[in-house]
Order: structure tokens, then sequence, then C-alpha cells
């Protein structure tokens, strides 16, 4: 990082110069390839600030409201090459909607409480409403941070306090449904009964079970990121609670789940002839002809992201271990995988008591699944 005497020039990960000036109340910043190019537009536009040009940002004194914090830390976040997602730009938005027009200096856990119980009214769930409120302490704390604007995020975190005990914010019920083999049976009937659909959901959802993705990443995965021999493929920019962008995984794919996903694979090249994406449609639209099928056939309350869960169970039953299921759905934390083993403690004891041996790992221990799992080109079960 290089100081100059009002602003910040910092190489980016791409190798690129991010230069931010600060000057009587002005912010601007931009970004060059070159950092010569960088130190020369920022002593550019600390000389016309000098003399009384008005070029960029408002000064600080004019970003007094939530929304204008809002729309600076989008800014911001736009100009680095990290835009916010879908998500998170959904609940900027409504906090824009909602509390944009309040002074940064009036804010308050009144305010707070009042916006938790509104959103609530409106069907917001405990987890949504925890992410919101996390996104405006994010907001108020970059405002503080990057431009110096005086601000505090006292309010967010009393707010959050009083909500939590009114059980409006929380952590997220974790989810144990599953398919039974006679909904699988009817949803992919379902599907094989109408073979003229252009989206080919059916094989998705076979597709889904087999490896354990989202639908989203489902959709976005090349066929470049494809490595048949070595049974394996990288997923792009997988979802993870901070980093989303950059973070690729390398999952096994193996055919324990009930379906081989190469197979699968094999009959979407005789459509796209592995060229751009296996699986070249919407997750939306994927998603959307899932549940009218399922309303259809009069199933309730499964989720395409059910089959994830779905998965990771079948790969327990057919007795692979943490680690090696890990390899496969791409969790790092154990914790997370607990839940699929649905094994009850009525389970151990009668394992205990008859004599049948644990299964034995076929990998390599590791204490935590934080650690990088070995590399495996083989699948555990199948031998391929």
């Amino acid at each position: 990082m290089v100081h100059t005497t009002m602003a910040t020039i910092t190489k980016l990960k791409s190798g690129s110069w991010r230069v931010q000036v600060r000057r009587k109340g002005q912010y601007v910043a931009s970004t060059f390839r070159l950092q010569a190019d960088a130190r020369n537009w920022a002593r550019d536009i600390e000389r016309r600030i000098d003399l009384g040009h008005n070029l960029g940002s408002p000064p600080t004194a004019e970003v007094d409201t939530i929304g204008k914090l809002i729309a600076l830390h989008v800014r911001d976040m736009c100009d680095v090459g990290r835009a916010p997602l879908r998500s998170k730009s959904y609940c900027l938005e409504k906090l824009d909607r909602t509390l944009g027009s309040i002074k940064v200096k009036h804010l308050h856990r009144e305010q707070l409480v009042a916006f938790g119980k509104h959103r609530a009214k409106e069907g917001a769930g405990p987890v949504t409403l925890a992410m919101e409120l996390g996104y405006l302490r994010t907001v108020l704390l970059h405002a503080a941070a990057v431009h110096g604007i005086p601000t505090s995020v006292e309010p967010v975190d009393q707010a959050r306090i009083a909500l939590k005990r009114l059980a409006l914010i929380g952590k997220g019920k974790e989810r144990d449904r599953r398919p039974t083999p006679d909904e699988l049976i009817r949803i992919l009937a379902y599907y094989d009964a109408n073979p003229r659909q252009i989206i080919p959901v059916g094989r998705i959802v076979r597709f889904a079970i087999a490896t354990g993705m989202r639908q989203n990443e489902i959709c976005q995965l090349h066929w470049t990121d494809v490595d048949a021999v070595q049974r394996v493929v990288v997923i792009r920019n997988r979802k993870h609670p901070r980093d989303k962008l950059g973070n690729n995984q390398t999952i096994a794919l193996v055919s324990d789940a009930g379906w081989d996903p190469l197979v699968l694979m094999d009959e979407q090249a005789k459509v796209t002839g592995r060229e751009g994406r296996v699986f070249p449609y919407g997750g939306r639209s994927v998603g959307a002809a899932f549940r009218r099928a399922c309303r259809r056939m009069g199933i309730n309350d499964l989720r395409f992201h059910d089959l994830r869960h779905e998965t990771a169970s079948r790969l327990f039953e057919a007795g692979y271990q943490i680690p090696e299921v890990a390899l496969v759905t791409g969790h790092k934390d154990w914790k997370m995988l607990r839940r699929y083993t649905n094994l009850k403690p009525q389970d151990l004891a009668k394992r205990a008591t008859t004599g049948v041996p644990r299964q034995k790992s076929l990998l390599r221990p590791f204490a935590s699944l934080a650690e990088t799992p070995p590399a495996i080109g083989i699948c555990p079960r199948s031998g391929r």
C-alpha cells in the first residue's frame, strides 16, 4: 500500500492499483493498471479539488441519511469489483426503502425494533431479519472506516438484543426433510412422461441427488470444469458465509447416491455438445419447474435444496464417513454434516450390543474439515 499526501494507493489481487482520494470533504476513487498512472491521477485529483472543483461524491457532511450511506457503500464495493450479489442487493434495497430517509445522527434503537416488528409482519423470518440488520451494521462501519463519517453501531446492537428476546431474529431451523421413495418416483415419472419439455428437470433432479450440488451451481457448471478421468468437477464461486467470489471447490463424482453423474452428463452432452454450460438453463426456472411438479403430484413442503440433504443422507447410509461425504458435498464444517447422519442414540446402543463392527474410513482422518481434504481421483466405494 502506498500513501500520498491525501490519497491511498492499494495493489489489488488482480494486479491493478486502486486509488482513493479524500480531501476537503470529498472522496474520489478509481482503478489503474499501472502504479505510475495511479500516482499521476491522484496528484491531478488533489490539485483540482484544491482549485474548488467538485469531482464526484458529495462532501461527507452531505452523506447524512441511511439511504445515502447505503448508496455510498454499494458504489465503493462496485468500484473494487465486489458488487453486492442478489441476496445482499435485495436486503440493501429493503433497508433503503424502509430506513433510507432517517438521518444517521438520529438513528436509534426504537426505530430498528419497530423496523424488525414490521418486517416480521411482512413475513420476514428470523434469519432474514438478522441478515438485514447485519448488512445495516456493515454499512455503518464502512462509512466510518472508509470515509471517516461519524456513525454508531450501538443502536443496531441494542435492537438485535431486543429482537432476539422477542424471538424475531435468530438462527434458522435445521430442515431434515427428505423426499420419500414414493415421492421421488412420482416426481421423476412426471418429468419422464413429458419428453418435449425444454428443461430436462428429471435429469437435473437425478444429477442433484448424485452430486449434492445446488440448483444454481448445476446450471452454472461448465464443461471445462469437468474432469471425467479424475472424476471431479470444479464448482466456481460456491456459496460461502463470507467469500462468495473466488470460492472455488473441487468435488468428487461418486455413484453411490443412486446415479452416476458422468452417465447423466454423457446424456446431457447429446444436447450441448460438451460446449459452454453442462445444463444451460436458469436456476430459477429449474426451481419453478420443480415446485410445479410437486404441486401437481400433491407433494407438500419439499424444496429443491432438500435434494442436497438427500445426497448426504444416502452417502452416510452407504457407509461413507464425514470426511468422505465432505469431498462430495463440499461442507467444510463437520457440524453441518452431522445432522445428515440421522443416527439415533438407540441405533448406536444396538450396534454396540450386537457387536456389529464400525465402518472404517477409507481416507486419512483429519481433525477438522477446515483443513484441506486430500485430493482423490477414485470413487471411494465403486473403485472407479
